[in-house]
């Protein structure tokens, strides 16, 4: 289960970075503290392990986004008095609301309380050109996924997250029994399974065969 936790963890930063990408760009660094889901550490204070990335620090690197870590108690100060400010402010705001769904908290915070936010707190910058580097044709959904090689088994499933994901019959082959395959989770949770270049399914949360999907076959 620890596992299972670990992994849904790690998407949030990749949703969040997806929003920053679609709406501004890709920017040239990504400054952050060292929790697990942005660095390895081998020892538990000690120096990010830079040579065996995350998740996102994989992403990070085929985006070409140099990932700088927090060491200084200033940048870890900085980072908890603005969580502090939000969370002290926020759940009242979400109360006199009424809000009392996830649905609804989170279209209050795109809706009313970023925006709000931004306009009290930001400032303008020095320069008037954005530092992002414009998206262009880059597959953000394809980068920003997370990946994970697989053993397909003799029912020709893949077990994953504790589903068994059914890789339909095609023309290629009579079956991948045994073959790698690599299962990739998007941001908003839903998996596929890839087989060198070729997708071979798409599937729900539930590990069901998408819709779309079956009415190809």
């Amino acid at each position: 289960m620890r596992g299972k936790h670990r992994i849904k963890r790690e998407r949030k930063p990749m949703a969040g970075m997806k929003a920053v990408i679609t709406q501004h760009g890709i920017p040239s660094s990504f400054y952050s503290d060292r929790g697990a889901h942005y660095w390895s550490t081998p020892k538990a204070g000690g120096k990010v392990d830079k040579r065996n990335p995350t998740q996102f620090g994989v992403a990070m690197r085929r985006l070409g986004i140099d990932m700088i870590a927090a060491y200084s108690p200033q940048a870890r100060g900085r980072s908890e008095r603005a969580f502090q400010t939000h969370q002290g402010r926020l759940p009242q705001e979400l109360a006199q609301a009424k809000i009392t769904t996830m649905k609804a908290a989170n279209a209050y915070l795109k809706e009313v309380y970023m925006p709000e936010f931004n306009q009290k707190f930001s400032v303008l910058p020095a320069e008037t050109q954005s530092a992002f580097v414009p998206l262009g044709t880059v597959d953000v959904n394809d980068i920003l996924s997370e990946q994970y090689e697989r053993t397909v088994g003799n029912d020709n499933c893949v077990a994953f997250e504790g589903l068994s994901l059914q890789i339909p019959a095609d023309k290629h082959r009579h079956h991948y029994v045994r073959c790698k395959v690599t299962v990739r989770v998007s941001c908003e949770g839903k998996l596929s399974i890839q087989h060198g270049p070729r997708c071979l399914a798409r599937y729900d949360r539930e590990g069901l065969i998408r819709a779309e999907e079956a009415q190809a076959q």
